[in-house]
């Protein structure tokens, strides 16, 4: 009976341990998706997976397309981004968003 708590004991940490590890501030995280929402200096993303995360944007906030170094007022509503961002005060705060790069119309 000890042995099968010990067992359990030590499952739940292994998994508990992943999600304290990502909660905690301090660590840049990265973000895959496309804008669905620009309000003021929040930005919110669908990632990949589906989820809405919603980024404070900054004057440190950094806006590039490539090389291309681009204002705030460039992201767009269906825009594709990456956003490293890190917790700071309870609030997501993007560090630098990339634009997907454009690709040539058509013709």
């Amino acid at each position: 009976m000890k042995k099968s708590w010990i067992v359990m004991i030590v499952l739940v940490a292994a998994l508990a341990v992943p999600g304290i590890a990502r909660a905690h501030e301090g660590h840049e995280h990265k973000a895959l998706g496309t804008v669905s929402a620009i309000n003021g200096n929040h930005v919110t993303l669908k990632t990949t997976d589906g989820k809405s995360l919603v980024v404070m944007l900054d004057d440190k906030t950094t806006v590039v397309r490539g090389t291309t170094k681009l204002d705030a007022k460039s992201l767009k509503v269906g825009e594709r981004i990456s956003v490293g961002y890190m917790e700071e005060k309870s609030m997501l705060m993007a560090h630098e968003i990339k634009l997907a790069a454009t690709t040539p119309a058509k013709h």
